[in-house]
């Protein structure tokens, strides 16, 4: 089974394209306190503004858990933007800090006085397949970013700080791919 988060706004941002790509797919909410179907094959979640859902988010712990152990044990995730910050250890805001899932150890930053936009094409090669995307986010890594997995060029083929990480089976970072399969 193939799952796709998706909601109102924490996991909104998917193209039809990638959806019609995947085939069919089984829609979940990480807002609900549900685990991950346990026949789950490849897990997709996509961008969104999970920054603004986070009380939510939290609440949802048997989804946080469940997302965190199926990637432990070798399951397949991609992660794009949204997504991926929700697999960060936690995200800051004004009002404090909050756990996400904990798959990946880096924290985000919402803080008003942390943001910055970051907006273009991104483009990357990894294991043979070359990947074509956009960014587009105002949170930021807090602390030192990852170390990318593989450089990322915008439209003009410049070298930009937008890091892809692997970690397992997991592909994660702040561009959204148009070409997820």
């Amino acid at each position: 089974m193939i799952c796709v988060a998706r909601n109102n706004e924490s996991f909104s941002f998917l193209y039809q394209e990638a959806l019609d790509r995947l085939g069919k797919v089984w829609f979940i909410d990480p807002e609900r306190n549900e685990s991950l179907p346990s026949d789950c094959k490849f897990l997709y979640l996509p961008g969104g503004y999970p920054e603004k859902h986070l009380d939510a988010l939290v609440r949802a712990e048997k989804m946080r858990l469940s997302i965190k152990d199926y990637a432990e044990r070798g399951g397949r995730i991609v992660a794009e933007c949204g997504g991926m910050m929700y697999l960060c250890r936690s995200i800051v805001t004004d009002d404090g800090e909050y756990p996400m899932c904990g798959v990946l150890p880096y924290r985000i930053t919402a803080r008003l006085e942390d943001r910055k936009l970051s907006l273009g094409y991104r483009r990357f090669m990894l294991d043979g397949h070359e990947y074509r995307g956009h960014e587009f986010h105002y949170t930021q890594f807090w602390g030192e970013a990852p170390q990318s997995v593989t450089p990322v060029y915008n439209a003009k083929g410049e070298l930009v700080p937008t890091p892809v990480i692997k970690y397992r089976n997991v592909l994660a970072s702040y561009a959204h791919i148009y070409n997820i399969v």
